[in-house]
Protein backbone atom coordinates (compact mmCIF):
# COMPACT_ATOMS: atom_id res chain seq x y z
CA UNK A 1 0.00 0.00 0.00
CA UNK A 2 1.23 3.48 -0.87
CA UNK A 3 1.81 5.66 2.24
CA UNK A 4 -0.25 8.47 0.65
CA UNK A 5 -3.19 6.26 -0.32
CA UNK A 6 -6.32 7.72 1.34
CA UNK A 7 -7.29 4.15 2.28
CA UNK A 8 -4.15 3.86 4.38
CA UNK A 9 -4.54 4.18 8.14
CA UNK A 10 -1.00 5.52 8.39
CA UNK A 11 2.65 4.53 8.35
CA UNK A 12 5.25 3.50 10.89
CA UNK A 13 8.56 5.26 10.25
CA UNK A 14 11.43 3.03 11.36
CA UNK A 15 15.01 4.09 12.00
CA UNK A 16 17.53 1.24 12.18
CA UNK A 17 21.23 0.51 12.49
CA UNK A 18 21.31 0.00 8.72
CA UNK A 19 18.90 2.49 7.21
CA UNK A 20 15.28 3.69 7.10
CA UNK A 21 12.20 1.52 6.54
CA UNK A 22 8.49 2.11 6.84
CA UNK A 23 5.40 0.00 7.26
CA UNK A 24 2.10 1.22 5.82
CA UNK A 25 -1.17 -0.09 7.25
CA UNK A 26 -4.45 -0.63 5.45
CA UNK A 27 -7.58 1.00 6.82
CA UNK A 28 -8.19 -1.48 9.63
CA UNK A 29 -4.47 -1.95 10.41
CA UNK A 30 -4.60 -5.68 9.69
CA UNK A 31 -2.26 -5.74 6.69
CA UNK A 32 1.07 -3.94 6.48
CA UNK A 33 3.34 -3.18 3.52
CA UNK A 34 7.09 -2.79 4.04
CA UNK A 35 8.87 0.01 2.12
CA UNK A 36 12.61 0.62 1.86
CA UNK A 37 15.35 0.48 2.70
CA UNK A 38 16.34 4.09 2.29
CA UNK A 39 19.96 5.00 3.02
CA UNK A 40 20.90 1.36 3.51
CA UNK A 41 23.90 1.12 5.79
CA UNK A 42 23.41 4.52 7.44
CA UNK A 43 22.67 4.64 11.16
CA UNK A 44 19.19 6.20 11.30
CA UNK A 45 18.77 7.38 14.89
CA UNK A 46 15.37 9.06 14.51
CA UNK A 47 12.79 9.29 11.70
CA UNK A 48 9.79 11.55 12.27
CA UNK A 49 6.98 13.31 10.39
CA UNK A 50 6.24 17.02 10.69
CA UNK A 51 2.65 17.15 12.05
CA UNK A 52 2.29 20.73 10.77
CA UNK A 53 3.25 19.72 7.21
CA UNK A 54 2.64 16.00 6.87
CA UNK A 55 4.48 15.87 3.55
CA UNK A 56 7.82 16.39 5.29
CA UNK A 57 9.78 13.64 7.08
CA UNK A 58 13.15 14.21 8.73
CA UNK A 59 15.88 11.65 9.41
CA UNK A 60 18.74 12.09 11.84
CA UNK A 61 21.53 9.89 10.50
CA UNK A 62 25.16 9.00 10.80
CA UNK A 63 26.68 8.33 7.41
CA UNK A 64 29.37 5.81 8.22
CA UNK A 65 32.79 7.45 8.41
CA UNK A 66 31.40 10.80 7.12
CA UNK A 67 29.72 11.70 10.40
CA UNK A 68 26.25 12.96 11.44
CA UNK A 69 23.77 14.75 9.19
CA UNK A 70 20.05 15.12 8.42
CA UNK A 71 17.95 14.19 5.42
CA UNK A 72 14.40 15.22 4.54
CA UNK A 73 11.76 14.09 2.06
CA UNK A 74 8.44 15.62 1.05
CA UNK A 75 7.13 12.59 -0.86
CA UNK A 76 7.61 9.58 1.43
CA UNK A 77 11.05 8.74 0.14
CA UNK A 78 10.64 9.20 -3.59
CA UNK A 79 13.18 12.02 -3.40
CA UNK A 80 15.55 12.96 -0.60
CA UNK A 81 17.65 16.01 0.22
CA UNK A 82 20.47 16.35 2.71
CA UNK A 83 20.33 19.37 5.00
CA UNK A 84 22.31 22.16 3.38
CA UNK A 85 23.70 23.10 6.80
CA UNK A 86 23.52 20.11 9.19
CA UNK A 87 23.72 20.57 12.97
CA UNK A 88 27.20 21.38 14.27
CA UNK A 89 28.82 23.18 17.18
CA UNK A 90 30.46 26.53 16.48
CA UNK A 91 33.89 26.14 14.92
CA UNK A 92 36.85 27.33 16.96
CA UNK A 93 35.05 27.37 20.30
CA UNK A 94 37.00 26.94 23.50
CA UNK A 95 35.36 23.63 24.46
CA UNK A 96 36.39 22.02 21.13
CA UNK A 97 33.18 20.00 20.83
CA UNK A 98 32.52 17.88 17.75
CA UNK A 99 29.09 16.40 17.05
CA UNK A 100 29.12 12.59 16.95
CA UNK A 101 25.41 11.96 16.31
CA UNK A 102 22.10 13.67 15.60
CA UNK A 103 20.20 11.65 18.15
CA UNK A 104 16.73 13.18 18.61
CA UNK A 105 14.36 15.30 16.48
CA UNK A 106 11.32 17.28 17.66
CA UNK A 107 9.02 19.55 15.61
CA UNK A 108 8.52 23.01 17.07
CA UNK A 109 5.29 24.55 18.31
CA UNK A 110 2.38 24.68 15.87
CA UNK A 111 2.68 28.49 15.87
CA UNK A 112 6.24 28.12 14.50
CA UNK A 113 5.68 26.12 11.30
CA UNK A 114 9.32 25.86 10.21
CA UNK A 115 10.83 25.30 13.67
CA UNK A 116 12.64 22.05 14.50
CA UNK A 117 14.89 21.04 17.38
CA UNK A 118 17.65 18.43 17.28
CA UNK A 119 19.53 16.85 20.17
CA UNK A 120 22.98 15.43 19.72
CA UNK A 121 25.90 13.64 21.26
CA UNK A 122 27.70 15.20 23.04
CA UNK A 123 24.74 16.91 24.67
CA UNK A 124 24.13 19.73 22.20
CA UNK A 125 20.87 21.40 21.19
CA UNK A 126 20.34 22.67 17.64
CA UNK A 127 17.57 24.63 15.95
CA UNK A 128 16.17 25.07 12.44
CA UNK A 129 13.55 27.56 11.28
CA UNK A 130 13.24 26.38 7.67
CA UNK A 131 11.86 22.87 8.06
CA UNK A 132 15.18 21.21 8.85
CA UNK A 133 17.32 22.38 5.95
CA UNK A 134 19.67 24.76 7.76
CA UNK A 135 20.65 24.37 11.42
CA UNK A 136 22.43 26.46 14.00
CA UNK A 137 23.62 25.77 17.54
CA UNK A 138 21.16 26.77 20.26
CA UNK A 139 23.49 29.09 22.11
CA UNK A 140 21.26 29.48 25.16
CA UNK A 141 21.88 25.83 25.95
CA UNK A 142 25.20 25.01 24.29
CA UNK A 143 26.92 28.10 25.72
CA UNK A 144 25.19 28.13 29.09
CA UNK A 145 27.81 28.73 31.81
CA UNK A 146 26.72 25.50 33.55
CA UNK A 147 26.93 23.35 30.41
CA UNK A 148 30.35 21.78 31.17
CA UNK A 149 29.22 21.03 34.72
CA UNK A 150 25.74 19.70 33.95
CA UNK A 151 27.10 17.60 31.07
CA UNK A 152 30.23 16.39 32.92
CA UNK A 153 32.24 17.36 29.88
CA UNK A 154 34.34 15.82 28.35
CA UNK A 155 33.60 12.41 29.90
CA UNK A 156 31.01 10.21 28.14
CA UNK A 157 29.28 8.33 30.93
CA UNK A 158 26.91 6.06 28.97
CA UNK A 159 27.72 3.07 26.73
CA UNK A 160 26.52 4.74 23.50
CA UNK A 161 27.86 8.17 24.41
CA UNK A 162 26.15 10.94 26.35
CA UNK A 163 23.33 12.56 24.39
CA UNK A 164 20.61 15.18 24.57
CA UNK A 165 17.20 13.65 23.96
CA UNK A 166 13.51 13.95 24.86
CA UNK A 167 13.02 17.50 23.58
CA UNK A 168 9.51 18.52 24.69
CA UNK A 169 7.71 21.68 23.57
CA UNK A 170 4.75 22.75 25.72
CA UNK A 171 1.70 22.94 23.39
CA UNK A 172 0.47 25.93 25.45
CA UNK A 173 3.67 27.93 25.23
CA UNK A 174 6.44 27.67 22.58
CA UNK A 175 8.93 29.15 25.04
CA UNK A 176 8.46 26.34 27.58
CA UNK A 177 10.92 23.54 26.81
CA UNK A 178 12.00 20.35 28.58
CA UNK A 179 15.01 18.25 27.63
CA UNK A 180 16.62 15.07 28.91
CA UNK A 181 20.35 14.40 29.16
CA UNK A 182 21.98 11.06 29.63
CA UNK A 183 24.54 11.75 32.35
CA UNK A 184 22.82 15.01 33.22
CA UNK A 185 19.13 14.85 34.08
CA UNK A 186 16.00 16.77 33.14
CA UNK A 187 16.32 20.50 32.40
CA UNK A 188 13.70 23.19 31.80
CA UNK A 189 13.54 26.57 30.10
CA UNK A 190 10.70 29.07 30.33
CA UNK A 191 12.13 31.61 27.90
CA UNK A 192 12.68 29.68 24.68
CA UNK A 193 16.03 28.30 25.79
CA UNK A 194 17.83 31.48 26.79
CA UNK A 195 18.23 30.17 30.34
CA UNK A 196 17.79 26.74 31.94
CA UNK A 197 17.39 25.12 35.34
CA UNK A 198 17.41 21.57 36.68
CA UNK A 199 14.23 19.55 37.26
CA UNK A 200 15.44 16.48 39.13
CA UNK A 201 14.05 16.76 42.67
CA UNK A 202 13.51 13.31 44.29
CA UNK A 203 14.87 11.29 41.37
CA UNK A 204 17.14 8.60 42.76
CA UNK A 205 20.73 8.41 41.49
CA UNK A 206 22.30 5.33 43.03
CA UNK A 207 25.40 5.67 40.83
CA UNK A 208 26.30 9.13 42.18
CA UNK A 209 28.18 9.87 45.40
CA UNK A 210 25.23 12.05 46.42
CA UNK A 211 22.01 10.09 45.66
CA UNK A 212 20.02 13.35 45.99
CA UNK A 213 22.20 15.33 43.59
CA UNK A 214 20.71 18.25 41.68
CA UNK A 215 22.17 17.02 38.38
CA UNK A 216 24.09 14.06 36.97
CA UNK A 217 21.00 11.85 36.62
CA UNK A 218 20.31 9.54 33.68
CA UNK A 219 16.79 9.89 32.26
CA UNK A 220 16.21 7.51 29.37
CA UNK A 221 13.01 9.09 28.04
CA UNK A 222 10.97 12.10 29.21
CA UNK A 223 7.41 12.74 27.98
CA UNK A 224 5.25 15.82 28.58
CA UNK A 225 1.60 14.88 28.12
CA UNK A 226 0.15 16.73 25.09
CA UNK A 227 -3.33 17.14 26.59
CA UNK A 228 -2.14 17.91 30.12
CA UNK A 229 1.38 19.39 29.90
CA UNK A 230 1.56 19.64 33.69
CA UNK A 231 1.75 15.83 33.76
CA UNK A 232 5.25 14.56 32.92
CA UNK A 233 6.59 11.02 32.87
CA UNK A 234 10.12 9.73 32.68
CA UNK A 235 11.73 6.33 32.34
CA UNK A 236 15.01 6.72 34.17
CA UNK A 237 18.14 4.66 34.78
CA UNK A 238 16.76 4.43 38.33
CA UNK A 239 13.08 3.74 37.67
CA UNK A 240 9.79 5.10 36.31
CA UNK A 241 8.71 8.53 37.57
CA UNK A 242 5.79 10.93 37.25
CA UNK A 243 5.55 14.64 38.03
CA UNK A 244 2.36 16.69 38.40
CA UNK A 245 3.23 20.37 38.13
CA UNK A 246 1.60 22.58 40.73
CA UNK A 247 2.60 26.01 39.47
CA UNK A 248 5.03 26.30 42.37
CA UNK A 249 8.52 25.07 41.34
CA UNK A 250 9.56 24.93 44.99
CA UNK A 251 7.24 21.98 45.64
CA UNK A 252 7.25 20.19 42.26
CA UNK A 253 8.79 16.74 42.69
CA UNK A 254 9.11 13.41 40.93
CA UNK A 255 7.25 10.39 42.33
CA UNK A 256 8.65 6.90 41.64
CA UNK A 257 5.59 5.16 40.22
CA UNK A 258 7.86 2.28 39.19
CA UNK A 259 7.76 1.13 42.82
CA UNK A 260 4.35 -0.28 41.89
CA UNK A 261 5.83 -2.60 39.24
CA UNK A 262 6.34 -6.29 40.16
CA UNK A 263 9.54 -6.61 42.17
CA UNK A 264 10.80 -9.53 40.07
CA UNK A 265 10.53 -7.36 36.92
CA UNK A 266 11.64 -4.00 38.29
CA UNK A 267 11.12 -0.61 36.71
CA UNK A 268 14.19 -0.22 34.50
CA UNK A 269 13.79 0.32 30.77
CA UNK A 270 14.16 2.85 27.97
CA UNK A 271 10.79 4.00 26.56
CA UNK A 272 7.67 5.42 28.14
CA UNK A 273 4.79 6.10 25.76
CA UNK A 274 1.58 8.02 26.52
CA UNK A 275 -2.03 7.95 25.39
CA UNK A 276 -2.41 11.35 23.70
CA UNK A 277 -5.84 11.89 25.28
CA UNK A 278 -5.55 10.21 28.67
CA UNK A 279 -2.82 11.46 31.04
CA UNK A 280 -3.30 8.39 33.24
CA UNK A 281 -2.62 5.78 30.52
CA UNK A 282 0.96 4.89 29.58
CA UNK A 283 3.08 1.96 28.39
CA UNK A 284 6.63 0.81 29.15
CA UNK A 285 8.83 -2.09 28.03
CA UNK A 286 10.97 -3.24 30.99
CA UNK A 287 14.47 -4.59 30.57
CA UNK A 288 16.87 -6.41 32.84
CA UNK A 289 18.70 -3.66 34.70
CA UNK A 290 20.38 -5.84 37.32
CA UNK A 291 24.07 -6.38 37.98
CA UNK A 292 25.90 -5.82 34.67
CA UNK A 293 22.78 -4.46 32.91
CA UNK A 294 22.29 -7.14 30.24
CA UNK A 295 19.70 -4.88 28.54
CA UNK A 296 17.46 -7.78 27.61
CA UNK A 297 13.88 -8.72 28.46
CA UNK A 298 13.76 -9.71 32.16
CA UNK A 299 14.17 -13.48 32.37
CA UNK A 300 14.02 -13.73 28.59
CA UNK A 301 10.26 -13.12 28.68
CA UNK A 302 9.38 -9.93 26.73
CA UNK A 303 6.34 -8.01 27.95
CA UNK A 304 4.74 -4.59 27.74
CA UNK A 305 3.33 -3.06 30.93
CA UNK A 306 0.42 -0.61 30.91
CA UNK A 307 -0.95 1.70 33.55
CA UNK A 308 -4.42 3.26 33.41
CA UNK A 309 -4.15 5.14 36.71
CA UNK A 310 -0.99 7.20 36.39
CA UNK A 311 1.30 4.45 37.62
CA UNK A 312 -0.60 3.43 40.74
CA UNK A 313 -0.84 -0.05 39.22
CA UNK A 314 0.55 -1.89 36.18
CA UNK A 315 -0.79 -4.68 33.98
CA UNK A 316 1.46 -7.18 32.18
CA UNK A 317 0.57 -7.51 28.47
CA UNK A 318 2.00 -10.54 26.65
CA UNK A 319 -0.80 -11.88 24.41
CA UNK A 320 0.87 -12.59 21.05
CA UNK A 321 4.40 -11.75 22.16
CA UNK A 322 6.96 -14.61 22.16
CA UNK A 323 7.15 -16.65 25.34
CA UNK A 324 10.95 -16.56 25.17
CA UNK A 325 13.14 -13.86 23.68
CA UNK A 326 15.93 -11.49 24.56
CA UNK A 327 15.21 -8.14 22.91
CA UNK A 328 14.66 -4.77 24.44
CA UNK A 329 13.01 -1.62 23.08
CA UNK A 330 15.04 1.59 22.90
CA UNK A 331 13.84 5.03 24.01
CA UNK A 332 12.48 6.23 20.62
CA UNK A 333 11.18 2.83 19.51
CA UNK A 334 7.67 2.84 21.04
CA UNK A 335 4.78 4.96 19.77
CA UNK A 336 1.00 5.26 19.52
CA UNK A 337 -0.99 6.06 16.39
CA UNK A 338 -3.47 8.67 15.28
CA UNK A 339 -5.71 6.50 13.13
CA UNK A 340 -8.37 6.20 15.84
CA UNK A 341 -9.46 8.51 18.61
CA UNK A 342 -6.88 8.78 21.35
CA UNK A 343 -8.14 7.26 24.58
CA UNK A 344 -9.93 4.55 22.61
CA UNK A 345 -9.68 0.85 23.39
CA UNK A 346 -8.63 0.52 19.72
CA UNK A 347 -5.64 2.84 20.07
CA UNK A 348 -2.61 1.47 18.24
CA UNK A 349 0.58 0.88 20.22
CA UNK A 350 3.77 -0.14 18.42
CA UNK A 351 7.30 -1.06 19.39
CA UNK A 352 10.47 -1.98 17.51
CA UNK A 353 13.04 -4.25 19.10
CA UNK A 354 16.79 -4.51 19.16
CA UNK A 355 16.38 -7.84 17.35
CA UNK A 356 14.71 -6.18 14.36
CA UNK A 357 11.02 -6.95 14.92
CA UNK A 358 8.09 -4.54 14.89
CA UNK A 359 5.19 -5.49 17.16
CA UNK A 360 1.77 -3.91 16.68
CA UNK A 361 -1.29 -3.76 18.91
CA UNK A 362 -4.59 -2.30 17.71
CA UNK A 363 -6.32 -2.73 21.06
CA UNK A 364 -4.19 -0.51 23.32
CA UNK A 365 -1.79 -3.34 24.13
CA UNK A 366 -4.18 -6.16 24.97
CA UNK A 367 -2.84 -8.27 22.09
CA UNK A 368 0.16 -8.10 19.76
CA UNK A 369 1.15 -9.13 16.24
CA UNK A 370 4.58 -9.16 14.63
CA UNK A 371 4.22 -7.00 11.50
CA UNK A 372 7.89 -7.04 10.47
CA UNK A 373 10.89 -9.22 11.31
CA UNK A 374 14.57 -9.58 10.44
CA UNK A 375 15.15 -5.83 10.14
CA UNK A 376 18.39 -4.35 11.48
CA UNK A 377 18.51 -3.23 15.11
CA UNK A 378 15.70 -0.70 15.55
CA UNK A 379 16.41 2.71 17.06
CA UNK A 380 13.13 4.53 16.50
CA UNK A 381 9.47 3.95 15.58
CA UNK A 382 7.16 6.90 14.91
CA UNK A 383 3.60 7.10 13.52
CA UNK A 384 2.98 9.16 10.36
CA UNK A 385 -0.45 10.13 9.06
CA UNK A 386 -1.11 10.05 5.28
CA UNK A 387 0.04 13.28 3.69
Amino acid sequence: MNPNDPASAGTLLIGTRKGVFWLTADGDRRNWTLHGPHYLGHVAQHVIQDPRDRRRILVGARTGHLGPTLFHTDDFGETWHEASTPPAFHAGEELERSLDAVFWLTPGHESQPGRWYAGGSPQGLFISDDGGDTWSPHDGWNNHPMWPTWCEWPIAQTPDGSMLHSINVDPRDPDHLLIGLSSGGVFESNDGGKDWHTLNRDVEAVFLPDPDADYGHDPHCVRMHPADPDRIYQQNHCGIYRMDRTGDPSVDRWIRIGDNMPTDIGDIGFPVELDPADPDRAWVFPMDGTDVWPRTSPGGEPAVYRTVDGGESWQRLTNGLPERGWPTVLRQAMTTDGSVAAGSDNLGVYCGTTSGEVWASTDAGDSWNCVAAHLPKIYSVEWAAPA
